[in-house]
């Protein structure tokens, strides 16, 4: 198995509640007021829609705004993968990934593992360039979808990728609260992902758009965690190991430093690192910095290499290559 790859969940599609239109010969960040599936292919037009989209859609043109899903795992921190992320605007190459207590970053000597006091606080994220990155994995349900490789892929999972601080806190807060009442069963759920808008001081009283994860229309706690509990039996009767899946997955993610790859990781900047941005889920549309981040981190890593060399504070030195 080879060494600094994480293995993570497969992927068969996207969801979305923004993109990324081109305007004056510039690709920027767009809002969006309802979930768009998309497939993993691009054209000139954008992201290719996923066939589930259309399935989804009870009308054509229809807004979807909540989605039936499933997960994959029992474990919330498998289904809901949030850090404190900087990427090189240049390359996508992930450059420090934290947690808020400690992180991994790339240094002149190296990856080092480093204290994280979050970007509030951090001096090399005062330029807005380290955010909250969360990735959640789902399974989508259609109706009548009985296609391979769409959504009835039992191991393939659609992703839904956010910067939104708005999401992230709800989503964990859901897993967290459904791990706990289920009894730790959480991949038996039905659940739905649901758009929800609210408006703040800092959005000027525009709406900005959020993810939540619910029980489904029309379903009661108690039946959800009765039907989840009679499926696990089912599937241990079968030889399905939920517990089995879920520690194969944790390693594969602990294989490597980092999970996005320099190519995933250009796509990600372009939609949700551009230069200003709002408490959504979607950027502002402002064009890229001219001058790379790694520009940035040199000039910045300087200024603090001459502030340790005046103080003798040998903490100052500790800078992004």
């Amino acid at each position: 198995m080879l060494k600094g790859l994480a293995l993570t969940p497969p992927v068969i599609g996207r969801i979305a509640i923004g993109r990324v239109v081109e305007k004056a010969g510039r690709r920027l960040p767009e809002k969006d007021d309802e979930f768009t599936l998309t497939s993993q292919v691009q054209n000139k037009e954008g992201w290719v829609l996923h066939p589930v989209d259309a399935q989804l859609r009870k009308e054509p043109g229809a807004k979807l705004r909540s989605i039936p899903v499933r997960l994959l795992f029992d474990d919330p921190d498998l289904s809901l993968r949030a850090n404190y992320t900087m990427f090189d605007r240049a390359t996508g190459r992930p450059l420090c990934v934290g947690d808020g207590e400690s992180c991994k970053r790339v240094t002149l000597s190296g990856m080092q593992s480093l204290p994280c006091p979050s970007p509030a606080v951090c001096a090399l994220a005062q330029d807005g360039n380290c955010k909250p990155y969360g990735r959640l994995h789902v399974r989508v349900e259609a109706e009548g979808n009985t296609e391979p490789g769409l959504a009835g892929d039992e191991l393939g999972s659609f992703v839904f990728r956010t910067t939104g601080f708005n999401s992230i806190r709800t989503l964990s807060a859901r897993l967290r609260y459904l791990f706990a009442v289920s009894g730790g069963l959480l991949a038996g759920l039905p659940l739905e992902l649901r758009l929800r808008g609210k408006s703040t001081t800092l959005s000027h009283r525009t709406p900005i758009y959020y993810v939540d994860l619910t029980l489904r229309a029309g379903s009661s706690l108690a039946q959800v965690v009765a039907l989840a509990r009679q499926e696990r039996e089912q599937q241990a009767a079968l030889g399905l190991d939920q517990a089995a899946l879920d520690e194969a997955a944790r390693q594969g993610l602990a294989l490597g430093e980092f999970e996005e790859s320099e190519e995933e990781g250009v796509e990600v900047v372009e939609e949700f690192y551009p230069d200003s941005d709002t408490d959504g889920d979607s950027g502002a549309a402002q064009a890229p910095a001219p001058i790379s981040l790694r520009g940035k981190l040199h000039r910045k890593q300087e200024a603090l290499g001459m502030r340790a060399n005046a103080t003798g504070d040998p903490g100052a030195s500790h800078a992004v290559a």
